[in-house]
């Protein structure tokens, strides 16, 4: 009984929240946030803060960092976004997403509070907090109340005016930057590492992944500017040696404390050892200032018990079937490599989806390229949000990008989608097919309670 009160009161939480500017719809401001802060008690400052912004990688990267405190004995909390399933997967308690009572008891103490905002928004003649602020205001304040020990926060879009930027990094994380969300962030790495910069703040300490020579110096650049260390990839910490391994890979990482081999990442591809190294190099940032070696033993443990749903997930096997939210050309790009690397298909149905505000033609084009060897079938959908594109117009756009109207299969209901190309992986006259769900976090997050992952 009390497990559907449970559910039906997270859901008409996230009914109030949709209610609210969606998600995409992005205010480029700061003082409602710092507004709110004030009223609450600057739950912001309750707690260490470790920032992650970046254009691809930065979910399965705090994944990694909360799993190394978490063997650390710290207690975390995470905020991260999009959820796949459910609204509190954003917010983490020590590596599981918030339980519904603390949930839905913390929004209803805030809720006075943010209706004060509102109203002075409304009076202003400005739009009400949106979607994503409400989300961030409620993330910080479950994280004060708990308490956490750090809170690893996961930027929602660029840096400067992200909701998130309330609360001052003692690190701050910049995963790998490319071209994303050029409509909001400019059409250059250096323009989006700009924005994404001001997560950069004095009293923190830099670590990033290798970025484009233009992206790399505007860090650098940042740093100096506001006095704070600052540690890159390929120059103090790196993935020294990286093997394929049952379920995953082998490392031997480089810290900007100390070295450590033979770590078991149970998450497959480069970018997957990238983002560890990053992960790894940023927890050392935090415990000890990057001046003192982690214990081996721990980091093994941290790593060892890391999960990225959504990202490379096998979510099914005969045939083995792969979800991947690769919501950019770079990202379908970086997969596809992982992709090739750990698993032994000889062919393989693909299955995509992606958002109106996404490089839809870019991530078709690098789909073909990617899997040209592999692939005859692709099947395009559509997930149920509002904001995908229609499954009819993107398949126009899949001709355009050169694939063959034979080859394609067109439905907007994804279980269709999945009963398709499941169908086609097995019928192939081999044993090595298989299927790729992927394009937005929508479709992979339907797809995934489909499949019975969630």
């Amino acid at each position: 009984m009390s497990n559907t009160f449970d559910r039906f009161s997270v859901e008409s939480v996230y009914a109030e929240l949709l209610a609210r500017a969606p998600e995409n719809k992005i205010e480029p401001r700061m003082e409602p946030m710092r507004r709110a802060m004030e009223i609450l008690g600057e739950p912001n400052k309750a707690f260490p803060i470790i920032h992650v912004t970046g254009t691809n990688g930065k979910t399965s990267t705090a994944r990694m960092i909360e799993a190394l405190l978490r063997a650390h004995d710290l207690r975390t909390g995470r905020y991260s976004s999009p959820h796949l399933v459910s609204v509190t997967e954003r917010i983490g308690i020590d590596g599981e997403p918030v339980d519904n009572e603390t949930f839905v008891r913390i929004w209803d103490e805030i809720r006075p509070y943010l209706q004060i905002v509102d109203d002075e928004l409304t009076a202003a003649g400005e739009n009400r907090l949106t979607y994503f602020e409400a989300v961030t205001i409620l993330g910080f304040a479950i994280f004060a109340d708990t308490p956490v020990d750090v809170a690893i926060i996961e930027v929602g879009l660029g840096g400067i005016t992200d909701a998130t930027n309330v609360g001052d990094g003692q690190v701050c994380v910049l995963t790998p930057i490319s071209l994303d969300h050029t409509d909001l962030l400019g059409d250059t790495t250096e323009l989006i590492a700009q924005e994404k910069a001001g997560i950069i703040k004095p009293g923190g300490f830099l670590i990033s992944a290798a970025q484009p020579a233009d992206a790399a110096q505007v860090l650098l650049e940042k740093a100096r500017e506001t006095g704070v260390p600052y540690r890159f990839e390929g120059v103090e910490f790196g993935v020294e040696n990286r093997t394929v391994a049952v379920g995953g890979q082998q490392l031997d990482l480089q810290g900007i404390a100390g070295r450590y081999p033979g770590i078991l990442l149970p998450l497959h591809g480069a970018h997957q050892g990238q983002n560890a190294a990053v992960a790894l190099a940023a927890v050392e940032a935090f415990i000890g200032g990057g001046n003192s070696e982690l214990n081996h033993e721990l980091v093994m443990e941290g790593f060892g018990a890391v999960t990225s749903p959504g990202r490379l997930e096998v979510i099914r096997k005969a045939p083995t079937v792969l979800l991947d939210a690769g919501h950019n050309p770079e990202g379908i790009r970086v997969s596809a490599a992982a992709v090739k690397e750990s698993f032994g298909f000889t062919k393989l149905v693909l299955v995509i989806g992606v958002l109106a505000e996404k490089d839809a033609r870019g991530m078709l084009a690098e789909l073909r390229e990617a899997y040209l060897d592999l692939s005859q079938d692709i099947c395009i959908t559509q997930s149920n949000s509002p904001r995908s594109i229609p499954a009819g117009e993107l398949a126009t756009m899949a001709l355009e990008a050169g694939f063959n109207e034979e080859d394609l299969f067109v439905t907007e209901r994804l279980d269709d989608a999945l009963e398709w190309a499941v169908g086609r992986a097995e019928a192939s006259t081999d044993f090595g097919g298989g299927v790729l769900v992927t394009g937005s976090i929508t479709l992979v997050g339907e797809a995934r309670m489909l499949l019975g992952g969630a």
